[in-house]
């Protein structure tokens, strides 16, 4: 949810369930209605949590500068992110064999070609991140991942990009082959504010 909306949500929610606790628990702020409706409010990544609702809400809607790594075997995309708006970003993409159906020693054979083609692309990857990501990422807030989780995990693996690892928030996204849009999408969903309602 964008933050911004999150004060009329929340006006919505007392009126259908009545008014009720607000709690910090495990990293979220837990909202309980009168009726025992639970909604776990978890913020945007790298907003603080706050002591309470109304600093949750002021915390959620601040703007922050997010570093965001989007990236699946044969594509990466990179942006630098303040607020709302995208300031500076790197889309790229590079042959990775598809699976064979073939067998026996050929199925080896493409399959090896396929990892050492995956490697090659996360390299390349790497090199686009420390080119785009980390000339700036002491002004970052959190770095926000996306897409095929091992093969970001591979990109941040190396070691030039420590500081990036260090800046990782917990949120990962899901994306498929990484574009413009899809980064574009990024920013608002590393902006949004989870919610999750249980009786």
């Amino acid at each position: 949810m964008d933050p911004a909306r999150l004060p009329r949500w929340l006006d919505g929610f007392r009126e259908r369930h009545g008014d009720g606790d607000a709690v910090v628990d495990a990293g979220a702020l837990v909202v309980t209605g009168a009726d025992g409706v639970v909604a776990r409010l978890h913020p945007p990544p790298g907003a603080p949590l706050g002591a309470d609702l109304a600093e949750f809400i002021v915390n959620a809607s601040q703007p922050r500068r997010l570093g965001l790594l989007l990236a699946r075997k044969g594509a990466a995309a990179f942006g630098v992110a303040w607020g709302e708006e995208l300031e500076r970003h790197k889309v790229e993409s590079w042959y990775v064999q598809s699976r064979t159906a073939a067998g026996g020693q050929s199925q080896q054979r493409f399959a090896r070609r396929r990892a050492n083609q995956a490697a090659a692309a996360a390299g390349k990857a790497a090199d686009l991140a420390v080119r785009v990501l980390l000339p700036v990422v002491d002004e970052l807030d959190v770095v926000v991942t996306g897409g095929d989780k091992p093969t970001v995990d591979r990109i941040l693996s190396d070691p030039r990009l420590a500081p990036l690892r260090a800046r990782r928030g917990s949120r990962h996204l899901p994306v498929g082959t990484p574009n413009f849009a899809d980064l574009r999408a990024a920013v608002t969903a590393a902006r949004a504010v989870e919610v999750h309602l249980s009786v």
